[in-house]
Formats: C-alpha cells, structure tokens, sequence
C-alpha cells in the first residue's frame, strides 16, 4: 500500500510573523517610552511627604465596668497638610484606629474627599467610640491607673488608598499609612494645654 505525504494546509507566512514581531516591539517600546516619562515627570516635581498632626484629644462618657468592658467616646482633631505645589491627593478609602497598649478599642472611617495642592484640611472626628470592648485584664489595670492622672496614652492610626494628581496624570492607587502615638488623650471636654502629636507618614 502506498503511503502518501500531505503537506501542511496552514504554512507560516514570513511576513506575517515578521509584522507580528514588529508590532510587539513597537508596544514594548511605548510602554518603555511611558513609564521613563512618567518617572521624569516624577522626579521633576520631586513630591514631597505628607504631613500629619494629631491637634487634640479627648475622652469623654467613661466607663470601665467591673468586668473590663469599656465604654467610651473620643474627640480628636487630624490636621492634614499637603505641602507640594504641583501634586494634588485623592483619598479614596480611609480607615481609622483608635488604640490602647497595642488594643484596638475603637474603628472608624473618614469620607473619601480630595486634597488640592499646598493645602492643609482639618477632620473633627467626634464619632470614634468603645462600645463595651473586653479588655484583657492587665490592660484594664493600666487604664484605671493612668485615669488618675487625667489623661491617657493612646494611638491613632490612619490607612487609606491614596492617588497623586499632576496635571492631567493620575497615579495608581498607594496605600498611606498613617501613625500618631503617643497621644495624650485628656479625660474631659476641655484639653487645655494639649501639645500636637505629629504623626509618623509612610506610603
């Protein structure tokens, strides 16, 4: 019997692998040509750290039941600054902690909003509060000492996702980390005397 050779119904055609070749190497080279104008662009303006302040702090409506369930509410004003000239922030997600000896007794929120250039926003922030957090025992011990004195240790942090604004250029999203300790947080509605805790800022 006879075997009969078949030859390849789909050929590759040179010129087409070449054109596909070409095509690859010129997006390559875009992305390339975009990404070193996008770091020149950065580098130009040299953006400088966000600023942030912790201007008062209290403690107000008490409460360290006998079974070490606290319940509190607190008062903070947060100064936000943005120093730079030619970069504007979006915040589009902030997260907000209130902690004591590394316990997290109160989580809250701030709306998304936009920060212009060179541009400082203050946030009163009345609506953090312990709703009866168990704490464990030597916790509790350390808050009733510490009441006698008036005022309280505490730390405040900050996460948002974040994007800089230069001219039309938008960045990609940067997650902001945002740490205020130690603030001495006041057990009264008056804070006389509060000395500004400024924040520790990493993106």
């Amino acid at each position: 019997m006879a075997i009969t050779k078949t030859e390849n119904q789909n050929p590759i055609v040179p010129g087409h692998s070449r054109l596909v070749r070409l095509i690859a190497i010129v997006l390559l080279a875009l992305i390339v040509l975009v990404g070193l104008t996008v770091l020149i662009i950065w580098l130009t303006i040299k953006p400088k750290k966000l600023v942030y302040y912790i201007d008062d702090a209290s403690i107000n409506n008490y409460n360290l039941t006998h079974h070490n369930h606290l319940n509190a509410t607190y008062s903070f004003i947060l100064r936000a600054h943005n120093p730079n000239k030619k970069v504007s922030v979006y915040y589009d997600k902030v997260d907000l902690s209130v902690l004591y000896d590394d316990e997290a007794v109160s989580r809250g929120t701030i709306d998304p909003f936009y920060q212009p250039k060179r541009n400082t926003t203050i946030f009163k922030l009345n609506n953090l509060a312990s709703c009866d957090v168990a704490l464990p025992e030597q916790t509790a011990r350390d808050i009733k000492a510490e009441r006698s004195s008036g005022r309280i240790e505490m730390i405040v942090k900050l996460r948002a996702r974040i994007r800089f604004k230069v001219g039309v250029w938008k960045s990609r999203h940067y997650r902001l980390k945002v740490t205020c300790e130690p603030v001495l947080v006041h057990f009264s509605t008056s804070s006389k005397g509060f000395q500004s805790t400024k924040c520790d800022v990493d993106i």
